[in-house]
């Protein structure tokens, strides 16, 4: 229903005064200012964690963050009268990041430059994301796997057909960036950032990232875990230049911007530019086939498969040169 989730707020001492749906939550304006109710399915320990980020954050970054307002019980958790959990965040008014305006997308990553600096925390091996080397291998594996499976088939259809004659190229790519993620300074690395108890935000993107007057808060910090800071701007730049045709210059301001705050080491540097040799948009897009309903492809797949394979020298040109 439309107001599902609204009746938690008398366990906080709120009330309504008007309300409206925004991706997958519910919006409501009260007396306290904008706060968001959205379901929760999560570990209450990492919320718990969660919580401490952003305490940490509130006190030490310019920037705003959502926090998690405790009901009257002091609880991050609460539960309606039809036995489903949720969580209240206060929210901000302003719009998302414009992927196609520089202002914007220079503005976003200075941001995360700044509250990089703010985000650490003692390491929890729970939370510590997958080596970036096991990830590739798997990825590698996974591609492969795919491509005897569409083998095996008797007829194949236009996105099987137009798997098999890229997965080679893009295979390659993956090998080679796996190759010199091996030989790179990335465990070195890494294992600084476990140490230091470098907190990662999980998914930094343009709809995260709110731009509110003269301020720019940031949100959404579910998916935070420890890793090398360098993930973050990975993510942050891949959506935004899969955007702008893989401009080596939108990617080199970038770059700039986040070094100017936040400081890139050469190991660091070197490292963003070995993600951006791998295929992750590739490989998945053939993840999610695989694991899908595969009687019936979307033209909208087959047009992303179309759409990599001919920017494929654009994207592979832009991660040679950063």
């Amino acid at each position: 229903m439309y107001d599902r989730g609204l009746s938690v707020l008398g366990q906080y001492g709120l009330q309504a005064k008007s309300s409206y749906r925004g991706r997958g939550a519910l919006l409501c304006q009260t007396q306290a200012g904008l706060v968001i109710i959205r379901e929760f399915t999560g570990s209450a320990r990492k919320l718990q964690k969660q919580q401490e980020l952003l305490a940490q954050l509130e006190e030490g970054c310019p920037h705003p963050v959502d926090q998690i307002l405790a009901n009257q019980e002091g609880g991050l958790v609460t539960v309606d009268k039809d036995g489903v959990s949720y969580v209240v965040r206060r929210w901000f008014e302003g719009r998302e990041c414009d992927t196609r305006s520089r202002e914007d997308i220079c503005r976003a990553v200075a941001t995360l430059g700044t509250i990089h600096r703010s985000m650490c925390l003692e390491t929890e091996q729970e939370h510590v994301q997958i080596s970036l080397v096991e990830e590739y291998e798997k990825h590698n594996r996974e591609l492969r796997k795919i491509r005897k499976f569409i083998r095996s088939k008797r007829k194949q259809n236009v996105f099987e057909q137009c798997y098999l004659e890229s997965v080679q190229w893009f295979l390659e790519r993956g090998e080679e960036a796996l190759e010199r993620l091996s030989a790179s300074r990335y465990e070195q690395l890494r294992a600084q950032a476990l140490e230091k108890g470098e907190v990662c935000h999980g998914e930094y993107n343009q709809h995260n990232v709110l731009l509110c007057g003269g301020q720019t808060a940031v949100t959404n910090f579910d998916r935070f875990h420890y890793d090398t800071q360098v993930a973050d701007l990975y993510c942050f730049m891949r959506k935004i230049l899969e955007k702008n045709g893989w401009s080596r210059e939108l990617a080199a301001e970038m770059v700039d911007c986040y070094d100017r705050v936040r400081g890139l080491s050469d190991a660091q540097h070197e490292n963003l530019k070995i993600r951006f040799l791998y295929p992750e948009k590739y490989w998945k897009l053939a993840n999610h086939y695989y694991n899908h309903n595969k009687a019936w492809i979307s033209e909208k797949n087959i047009e992303k498969i179309t759409k990599l394979i001919n920017s494929k020298k654009a994207w592979h040109d832009l991660g040679n040169g950063l």
